[in-house]
């Protein structure tokens, strides 16, 4: 059981902590003797993380990883709000990674196709327990609304759907999306939600001292099988508690 939460002063220190913990997930790998399968996770502190491991690994490192994605915007893969785009751009392209290694959410797609194809894919990729997929690590952000991954306040029939994959809507856009559900989520063997920022704290103090609306925040159910749970916070995003 490891359930934790980490907070570091500036939003610097957190992406310095994670990526060292990244890094050490590598020295990890060789040991499962499979390949490690990764959920990735969309927004600016992950593309911070990219653009330092980018420095600071070689693509050897990553010879036993596999890439997915916990959610993606339908759109295409060279747009500016793609997070396999800006993965792509920051990370693999310039370490040189494998395709073969990489299992994007094709957001140029029919979403209800897609999302039923890319649920198919993780249980035909990732070692299946009790007929759920499973990852070793996931990813995941946290918004101002108390959604994670693209499951926001008011769809929690789609975090507890039986699918593994399903199409979410923005509530203020309209944006179509796909995301994996807290099925998967909480089947994985490690979460890390990365959270930073003042405008996250009153949702984080709502979800960690369970007041206020936390029931309908999507983020407050995240609570993997494997209790390999942790917060990555900066010191904003904890001012209220």
């Amino acid at each position: 059981m490891r359930k934790r939460h980490y907070i570091y002063p500036d939003i610097d220190s957190l992406i310095a902590a994670f990526t060292c913990e990244v890094e050490k997930f590598l020295g990890e790998v060789e040991e499962l003797e499979r390949p490690a399968h990764i959920a990735l996770s969309g927004g600016p502190t992950p593309v911070a993380v990219y653009r330092i491991l980018a420095g600071s690994t070689r693509v050897n490192d990553w010879k036993d990883v596999h890439f997915y994605w916990g959610d993606e915007r339908m759109v295409p893969p060279g747009d500016k709000q793609s997070n396999f785009g800006n993965a792509w751009k920051y990370l693999f392209d310039p370490l040189g990674i494998p395709r073969e290694q990489v299992h994007r959410i094709s957001g140029e797609e029919n979403p209800a196709k897609e999302a039923i194809r890319y649920g198919q894919l993780l249980k035909d990729q990732l070692p299946l327990e009790n007929g759920l997929p499973v990852f070793d690590w996931i990813w995941l952000g946290l918004g101002e609304d108390g959604h994670t991954a693209s499951i926001f306040p008011n769809q929690l029939d789609l975090w507890n759907a039986n699918e593994l994959c399903v199409v979410a809507t923005h509530p203020v856009t309209g944006q179509k999306r796909v995301t994996i559900t807290g099925t998967v989520i909480n089947a994985s063997r490690r979460v890390t939600v990365l959270v930073n920022g003042k405008n996250k704290s009153p949702v984080v103090n709502a979800i960690v001292m369970k007041e206020g609306d936390y029931l309908n925040y999507p983020a407050f159910y995240i609570n993997p099988g494997s209790g390999f749970l942790e917060w990555f916070m900066d010191q904003d995003a904890t001012s209220w508690l």
